[in-house]
């Protein structure tokens, strides 16, 4: 069988006997080791601009590190490169758009020619690394133009996208001066997945309407002589393993987690530190909800966990500072001596010590303002006692709101309906409860981690590659 050839902008590191945490790198490593393959990308460290950008400087090769059959081959970059590719159009003016926050995306030519010239630098690599029935399968917003730079320099391989963010409407993503440039080069992968359906549509609409292009049966768009296969993937969880890693973690740290409580239900939020996730509006919906249910004092607590990302990114400093903020200011309003009502820790926790979290929490506070999946959810639900299951409350424009509807949906912008829905669930019967999340194991046993690779892997390895086609 031809190798599975991964490029993302970050490579996970291979720890052997333990677990890969992330649904990326859980599905791909799993995949990479039964079929053998590489696993390129972006190695995290700068070096100065000493040689022209784009370029390894020399007596810096890129790093190589093999386990079994899986060779993860990482590149650095130049700062230059890091600051017009990551900082700039990667995180500064995609990563907004993508999630519908066009105020705070920017748009720098030089930005978006830095980006081009990463795209084609990882391209040069992997050009010299991937033989002829090689499949590659790059993931995520960095490397939208890595198909276009593999083919400019002869590559005819089948070339797959998947999107774990969502994907705009037209009239948002015409926002970017460069959209047209962008979505020609998209039009070089053979497939690109998206999580929902909602999101292919919204690609399809613009493939349609701005480039002219025509949609065949199966989600195939023919572009200027081009066919570009779409499909909807949406990712999940390992179901059974992440149960397994609950009950065992719990059965150590669940007592004198309980105990810590006193008997309050947990209310409990795991995000990054990002302005996509709503940190700002779920807090005021919790102050809201305490405002409005004087009887839920002393009784609940809520946890906001918010590791930080980005901090070199101005306006992911900016938010931490407001959220401090708010934290103090709901706290100091609603705090007794002997009960602290929100609690926010701006830090990481390995998914050992989440775990046991995810277990007690009465409910599971998910209300991202946009999100390609959201994972958090899915894992809250598998670590959940069937018997006593606690429930999910989730934002309608997450991703998993399409498959996960037994959870209480919301819109985060409604402080009102997030509160009524804490209440809600606070308050749910057993029995709801059990069938609620019964509903929800269900769905995502369907479409578990397992299935989102093997899907895919599957539906790119069999279409033509370039060379067939022509």
């Amino acid at each position: 069988m031809s190798r599975l050839v991964v490029v993302s902008n970050r490579v996970a590191p291979i720890t052997e006997g333990e677990a890969t945490a992330g649904g990326l790198a859980a599905g791909v490593m799993d995949a990479l080791r039964h079929s053998g393959g590489l696993w390129f990308g972006w190695s995290g460290n700068t070096v100065p601009d000493v040689v022209p950008p784009g370029t390894l400087p020399p007596g810096l090769p890129p790093a190589i590190a093999r386990s079994g059959p899986v060779t993860l081959y990482t590149t650095d970059l130049t700062r230059r490169d890091y600051d017009d590719y990551y900082r700039g159009f990667a995180n500064g003016t995609l990563w907004p758009i993508l999630h519908d926050q066009t105020a705070l995306s920017r748009f720098d030519r030089g930005e978006f020619a830095g980006y081009r010239r990463v795209n084609a630098h990882f391209a040069r690599h992997l050009a010299d690394l991937i033989g002829p029935e090689d499949v590659i399968w790059a993931h995520d917003y960095h490397l939208l133009g890595l198909a276009e730079a593999l083919r400019a320099l002869g590559v005819t391989n089948r070339i797959g996208l998947f999107l774990h963010t969502p994907w705009p409407a037209p009239s948002v993503l015409m926002a970017v001066p460069a959209h047209a440039e962008l979505l020609r080069a998209m039009t070089h992968y053979d497939l690109i997945g998206f999580q929902t359906e909602r999101d292919r549509q919204a690609f399809g609409d613009y493939v349609r309407r701005e480039m002219g292009g025509e949609e065949l049966p199966g989600g195939v768009f023919r572009v200027r002589e081009r066919s570009l296969r779409t499909g909807v993937y949406p990712i999940g969880v390992q179901v059974e393993a992440l149960r397994a890693e609950a009950r065992t973690a719990g059965a150590e740290r669940l007592p004198a987690l309980r105990a810590s409580l006193a008997g309050r239900s947990l209310v409990m939020s795991v995000d990054r530190l990002d302005y996509s996730k709503g940190l700002r509006q779920r807090f005021r919906a919790y102050e809201r909800f305490l405002a409005e249910h004087p009887d839920w004092h002393r009784r609940v607590e809520f946890l906001q966990i918010a590791p930080p990302s980005r901090a070199d990114v101005e306006a992911y400093q900016v938010i931490r500072r407001e959220l401090e903020g708010e934290a103090g200011r709901i706290n100091g309003r609603f705090a007794e001596l002997d009960w602290t009502p929100l609690r926010y820790l701006n830090r990481s926790f390995p998914r050992n010590a989440l775990m046991p979290l995810y277990a007690a929490a009465r409910v599971g506070l998910v209300t991202p303002l946009r999100d390609g999946m959201n994972l958090v959810a899915k894992e809250y639900v598998a670590a959940q006692d069937p018997e006593d299951p606690g429930v999910l409350v989730l934002s309608q424009f997450a991703g998993a709101a399409c498959e996960m509807a037994s959870a209480l949906l919301v819109n985060p912008h409604d402080e009102a309906g997030v509160a009524a829905a804490l209440e809600q669930a606070l308050a749910m019967p057993l029995g709801e409860r059990r069938e609620r999340h019964a509903d929800l194991l269900a769905v995502m046993r369907r479409n578990s981690l397992e299935r989102w690779r093997d899907r895919f892997v599957a539906d790119l390895r069999g279409l033509p590659t370039a060379a067939q086609a022509a």
